[in-house]
């Protein structure tokens, strides 16, 4: 799969496309259908397919620290896309530019000069441009003028209501992972490489990995059991997410400890996937404190697994 960065770095060789635009925070089931649609048509066709998205995400550019939290950071999007088997991600830097630019300039910009859209899939709810001027009508009315067609996507419903980013969003924030699960097609995880930090972990006794949020907020905020993939690693564990209060932490971080594993793992790329809710974030009263609770949150994770174990025998 191709990532390009920006309409600046499009080519003669990425004229002609099936394409589809919009956030697809999550990679969920309904944007999975989405793609489907879009690769089956890019089939059709015989031609590649691309996926435009945006950086930051347009909520982020408008209300910064305010937007909704993220489930899924820039690079976990684009191994999902790849993943799903598209040809090609166009990724378009939202900023002032971006978004005064009118209806028919994105028309003209993107679809015709840029890629030479033969086929465009979106959602009937669709809006773009300067003030969200325009719709899915405009872009038919434009197809028809300029030759390529348009399609729009079917609501994809799990139990009865709309799969999206912000019901999955919800049920994360209510620590409903089966329910996110099933929205998302799979676990939900937090991907990332495991940075440096205070080593706090390790003069309590236990490690951990620290995996950098890159984003304001995380869906997810407490202590969960955990299992954790990547590198080398196949590890069960308990991890923090959160803004760590009883050190004054300024921005979210996951901290797992990984259970009978000791390897180094600066610089990796670890995927940390969410079993079970164990207990909200919370501060404590010096580092003694903080140390028992941790105890408590392994025995706690531990018992999650082996119960696990138990019942699959």
């Amino acid at each position: 799969m191709e990532l390009i960065r920006g309409l600046h770095n499009l080519r003669d060789k990425h004229k002609g496309c099936v394409a589809t635009i919009g956030n697809f925070d999550g990679v969920h089931l309904g944007h999975q259908q989405v793609l489907q649609q879009v690769l089956r048509k890019g089939s059709e066709l015989n031609l590649p397919t691309v996926v435009i998205i945006f950086e930051p995400q347009p909520r982020e550019f408008f209300s910064g620290h305010d937007a909704p939290p993220r489930l899924t950071r820039f690079g976990e999007k684009v191994r999902l896309l790849q993943k799903q088997g598209v040809d090609r991600v166009l990724c378009l830097t939202f900023n002032e530019r971006l978004r005064s630019m009118s209806a028919d300039q994105f028309v003209d910009e993107l679809l015709l000069k840029g890629l030479a859209v033969k086929h465009f899939v979106v959602g009937d709810d669709f809006r773009f441009g300067c003030d969200r001027s325009g719709d899915y009508a405009m872009l038919r009315s434009s197809g028809e003028r300029y030759g390529f067609t348009v399609a729009n996507t079917e609501t994809f419903d799990v139990e009865g209501e709309r799969v999206s980013s912000s019901r999955i969003r919800k049920a994360l924030q209510a620590n409903k992972l089966d329910l996110a699960e099933r929205l998302l097609g799979r676990r939900y995880s937090v991907a990332g490489r495991v940075m440096h930090g205070q080593k706090l972990g390790r003069q309590l006794g236990t490690p951990t990995a620290n995996v950098r949020m890159h984003r304001f907020a995380c869906p997810l905020v407490g202590v969960y059991a955990v299992t954790a993939t990547g590198e080398g690693v196949k590890a069960q564990g308990v991890c923090n997410v959160g803004m760590r209060p009883t050190v004054n932490g300024t921005h979210p971080v996951l901290e797992a400890h990984l259970f009978d594993f000791n390897a180094d793992l600066y610089g990796k790329l670890l995927n940390v996937e969410f079993q079970a809710f164990i207990r909200p974030e919370q501060k404590f009263d010096g580092l003694d404190k903080l140390k028992q609770q941790i105890n408590d949150d392994i025995e706690q994770a531990r018992a999650f697994f082996l119960a696990g174990a138990d019942q699959a025998k």
